[in-house]
């Protein structure tokens, strides 16, 4: 029986031991010291289920054994936040051995104690406990199991008192079971804080970084009451509506934001002005004072040949013309009129597309009225009467067309807006049974191409 107690007392040593060192927990030491009283009454024949056990629990007088000095010494860790593993030392000096009076026998006892609290983050903390150990009376020892019963009463949040009772039942018959009361002072230690602030580092959410308690240990660098975690603007101070950051301009756009951080502005325009109101941030606006569309950069559109049509949609901008004709000048139909009867009277030499000389001056009216029309587009027509072949009434009347056409791209027109087409005898508009009506049919058309 005694290798047996001993076995189970080096047992619970160690498994105690080998568990707790690996936690973490904020002051996971603690220390107590004060001290003890032994009661050996006898309590139900050795068994605390038996007649008369605790009976006189509370007889300190008569059965209480205490050594007025330090005579307690208990280091303990925490393995959870309500589970605890503590090592007990104590001694005393017995004299009343239950109703047995002795002298002064020595009390010596060492022992292994599980604790489970209860009302962990409280000032009144409760404990229960179980666990074992060995004891010495008069230089005798034998195991013992223990359970006990107990509190903490904390006076800060690391020193406070400690009361425990403990029922410690003897293996062997040598040695009477009995109780041990113990009183004194406990201090907790241990908790590791790596950046000094004030905040362990089990709950310290950043553990590294000197940071403030009611943000969990992390920091508030500009100190604007917003964790730098959620501060998008951690080194300037502003507010939790702009998610930290300041508006230093006061029209509700943060700075990161804001184009114009200094200078109030709208919302809409990413916190820039626009003083004339037209829709164009000032900065982007080349006219600031004068409200004009952002295609023309803020500015009002010109009309420099004042015909409605803005320069920028005018394909005509230095010469008036007509809403409907994009800024250019309409051929009316008087115009188109005199312009076929210029060309009716340009000559050529017979049977030829040679254009007699005689016609210059006819070509540079035409030309003239053309070039009041940049934008307009013109077909020259050349027509023959019915003498002679098809074919080579159609051959005459394309090179004649052809000639005009070159005559006048030659006085400077754009090739691009003339076209030329001969048409023969095909489209007549006089009779060709009369020497005057067949002299009519030869002529050279320029029509708009509409």
């Amino acid at each position: 029986m005694k290798n047996l107690s001993r076995l189970l007392f080096a047992m619970l040593l160690v498994f105690g031991f080998s568990n707790t060192y690996a936690q973490d927990d904020n002051n996971p030491w603690a220390i107590s010291f004060g001290v003890n009283a032994v009661d050996f009454y006898p309590n139900g024949d050795g068994s605390p289920f038996g007649e008369g056990f605790g009976d006189e629990y509370f007889n300190a007088g008569d059965h209480w054994n205490v050594l007025p000095s330090l005579s307690t010494i208990t280091v303990a860790r925490n393995i959870t936040d309500a589970l605890s593993f503590g090592v007990t030392g104590s001694i005393n000096k017995i004299e009343n051995y239950g109703d047995q009076e002795v002298s002064d026998w020595s009390y010596y006892g060492i022992d292994g104690t599980f604790k489970y609290g209860f009302l962990q983050h409280s000032v009144f903390n409760p404990f229960i406990g179980v666990g074992g150990g060995y004891t010495w009376v008069d230089e005798i020892g034998a195991g013992t199991v223990n359970g006990s019963l107990g509190f903490n009463i904390w006076f800060t949040e690391n020193i406070g008192l400690t009361i425990e009772s403990a029922y410690k039942h003897a293996f062997e018959d040598y040695l009477s079971s009995h109780f041990q009361h113990t009183a004194g002072i406990a201090i907790k230690f241990g908790g590791k804080d790596s950046d000094q602030d004030g905040v362990y580092d089990k709950d310290d959410a950043c553990p590294d970084v000197f940071g403030l308690a009611i943000f969990n240990g992390c920091p508030d660098t500009d100190g604007d009451g917003i964790e730098d975690s959620k501060d998008s603007c951690p080194n300037e101070a502003g507010t939790a509506e702009f998610n930290g950051c300041p508006d230093t301009d006061g029209d509700k756009v943060a700075d990161p934001d804001d184009k114009c951080p200094t200078v109030a502005g709208l919302v809409e325009l990413n916190g820039c002005p626009d003083t004339d109101g037209d829709g164009v941030a000032d900065p982007d606006d080349e006219c600031p004072n004068n409200p004009g569309p952002a295609e023309n950069k803020g500015c009002p559109w010109t009309d420099m040949d004042g015909d409605g049509v803005a320069d920028k949609d005018d394909k005509c901008v230095d010469v008036p013309g007509t809403v409907a004709n994009d800024g250019c000048p309409e051929l009316s139909e008087a115009v188109q009129k005199s312009l076929n009867e210029y060309a009716k009277t340009i000559l050529f030499d017979t049977g030829k597309s040679s254009i007699k000389s005689h016609s210059a001056e006819v070509l540079e009216n035409i030309t003239a009225i053309i070039n009041e029309y940049p934008n307009a587009k013109f077909n020259v027509e050349g027509h023959t009467d019915s003498s002679g072949s098809d074919a080579l009434n159609m051959k005459l009347s394309d090179e004649r067309a052809a000639a005009v056409k070159d005559y006048l791209i030659g006085k400077g027109i754009d090739s691009s807006r003339l076209f030329s087409k001969g048409y023969g005898e095909e489209k007549p508009i006089d009779s060709n049974k009369t020497r005057a009506g067949r002299a009519n049919n030869r002529r050279v058309e320029i029509n708009l191409v509409k």
